[in-house]
């Protein structure tokens, strides 16, 4: 996990970021931040060139994964490519150990998979 990352802490997340969730489809669809963009860690390059939406290099977008890990290496990506991003700190964990409210995709109640 790169450490030279910035990050931001739970209680700290910018109310006007872009929260982009690299999860895989199974884990977001197990629970999400309600209004975070989805694009799989292995996605993010092909959708920046295709698609890019709200992922501009003036918005200033929070990467989270589960833990930490997969979103410190896009974070670290972006960054070298000039976007304004930074690390959920903790990722969904923290976000879910901080009794942040989650979504999920059909009947189940909202987890951290």
């Amino acid at each position: 996990m790169p450490s030279d990352v910035p990050s931001v802490r739970v209680p700290d997340l910018p109310a006007d970021a872009v929260v982009l969730d690299v999860r895989e489809d199974a884990e977001w669809s197990a629970g999400h931040i309600d209004g975070a963009l989805h694009v799989p860690m292995n996605q993010v390059p092909q959708r920046l060139n295709y698609d890019p939406g709200p992922l501009t290099p003036d918005a200033r977008i929070v990467v989270v994964c589960k833990v930490g890990g997969r979103s410190a290496q896009v974070t670290a990506w972006l960054r070298h490519q000039g976007y304004d991003a930074v690390n959920l700190e903790g990722g969904m964990l923290a976000w879910d150990a901080a009794g942040r409210p989650m979504t999920a995709e059909g009947p189940s109640a909202p987890m951290v998979a």
